[in-house]
């Protein structure tokens, strides 16, 4: 990717190596870690170099020359003005400079604006939110619609106690999963898969590991949005999935509609208490119209923050003949697997890079109850 900001914007951190390297370099760091548990290869899923992230935020920096995107330096010592950001996806990219035209020709808009949202979608639906230190008013409303027409696309503006929702706080992305469409309502606040097209390549690398089970029941911890869930659910009878957030679990029953998909239920339960649940050691009304007597589950699936699972669902998990663990933080995976891999083996490994130019990479592992077990 060449960017004429490399170097000094602190959104990517890795710019010196090729792009071949930098994803080299990640597969031996996870392939190192992973080590101790017979691992000798990984399945890598690369990234686009260009044009992969589907969400971004910038900073309004205001000078004597108008308002610029800004963000934070590499050096931490402040921000840099940017004329570009090609990590984006076209859809946002294609809007960026419009928007700053106009945000410069209108003191309604300009005025104390200080951050700028994007929320995009592959099929080039784009959701904006202007965020300002000061009250929206009816003028502002009016200027925000007309940007919404020209730029052809759903505007938020937010300020402090107060959202202003101008057509609709969502935008619903369509993507191709193992041979068939699926479609997920992003909302604004909420958790999405920033790299459209590397979270088509994570669900499949699931899916591969679902269809070798093809039986019984799914469990599925931080399930969000569905993300993972809608399309694996087609390889079981039943699935229970959890996840704390409360607007996840809305988008989670809206995307379950969205593709007509009736066995799943969706349940707002943190991963602490989806285990005292599943033990029994705690009631929830929560689960009312649950029988959890019901389940009999073959394949669990995880995709926990960066800080990784806590010691009581891996104790649960550990008696799930089938695990599925997605990682943010492969340190963390590590720590997980010295647990799980007394009762569990490795059978698939992989990476996938959601987030070319930094450090970051995602894991994922398809472990086995071993038969002793």
């Amino acid at each position: 990717m060449n960017c004429k900001h490399f170097g000094i914007c602190g959104s990517c951190t890795v710019f010196e190596p090729d792009y071949t390297e930098e994803l080299r370099e990640k597969e031996q760091r996870v392939l190192g870690l992973l080590s101790p548990f017979k691992v000798n290869s990984l399945e890598v899923f690369s990234a686009n170099e260009s044009n992969y992230r589907a969400r971004a935020e910038f900073k309004i920096w205001h000078d004597e020359g108008g308002a610029n995107y800004a963000m934070g330096q590499l050096d931490k010592q402040g921000a840099t003005n940017i004329v570009e950001c090609p990590k984006v996806i076209i859809p946002i990219e294609k809007r960026m400079q419009p928007l700053l035209n106009e945000i410069n020709n209108s003191e309604v808009l300009k005025s104390r604006l200080f951050t700028v949202e994007f929320l995009s979608t592959t099929t080039d639906e784009c959701l904006i939110t202007m965020i300002y230190h000061r009250k929206l008013d009816r003028v502002w409303e009016e200027e925000a619609r007309a940007l919404e027409k020209l730029l052809n696309a759903s505007i938020i503006g937010r300020s402090r106690k107060q959202k202003v929702v101008l057509t609709q706080e969502y935008v619903t992305e369509k993507l191709y999963i193992d041979k068939k469409y699926y479609l997920y309502r992003h909302y604004e606040s909420g958790f999405t898969q920033p790299n459209p097209e590397v979270n088509i390549k994570m669900i499949e690398w699931a899916l591969k590991q679902a269809k070798k089970v093809k039986e019984g029941d799914f469990l599925e911890s931080y399930c969000g949005l569905g993300n993972f869930t809608i399309p694996i659910s087609k390889y079981f009878t039943k699935v229970l999935a959890t996840e704390i957030s409360k607007g996840s679990i809305k988008s989670a029953k809206e995307n379950c509609k969205l593709n007509g998909i009736d066995n799943i239920s969706f349940i707002r339960l943190s991963s602490e208490e989806m285990t005292e649940a599943l033990n029994k050691t705690r009631e929830f009304t929560r689960l009312k119209d649950v029988d959890l007597n019901d389940y009999s589950f073959s394949t669990v699936l995880v995709d926990p923050p960066r800080a990784g699972l806590d010691i009581d669902t891996i104790e649960l998990i550990s008696k799930i003949k089938n695990i599925i663990y997605i990682s943010c933080n492969p340190e963390t995976l590590v720590r997980d697997l010295a647990r799980l891999s007394l009762t569990h083996t490795i059978e698939d490994s992989a990476i996938f890079d959601q987030f070319p130019h930094t450090h970051h990479i995602e894991s994922g592992v398809f472990l086995v109850k071993k038969s002793i077990f």
